[in-house]
């Protein structure tokens, strides 16, 4: 049991690592190409890709030490 919850925890890192670096480069796609342009109603592409530039990198750092922790706690 704790060997699948283990796998299951590492998969949750995976993830967030993953959907951190899609946010990052998302992010610096809308802040070199949407300067100016509205962006699905949510404002300025160029502030929306600096937003998701910084969450990304927050995420894919969050990523990042969570697999470092599960891998050195053994829960993998």
């Amino acid at each position: 049991m704790a060997k699948r919850e283990g796998i299951a925890l590492a998969v949750a890192a995976l993830t967030i690592y993953l959907l951190g670096g899609v946010a990052t480069f998302g992010g610096l796609a809308l802040v070199l190409f949407m300067n100016g342009r509205d962006f699905m109603g949510w404002g300025d592409g160029r502030s929306i890709g600096w937003l998701f530039l910084c969450v990304g990198l927050c995420l894919s750092i969050a990523g990042v030490l969570l697999m470092r922790v599960f891998r050195n706690r053994g829960m993998t």
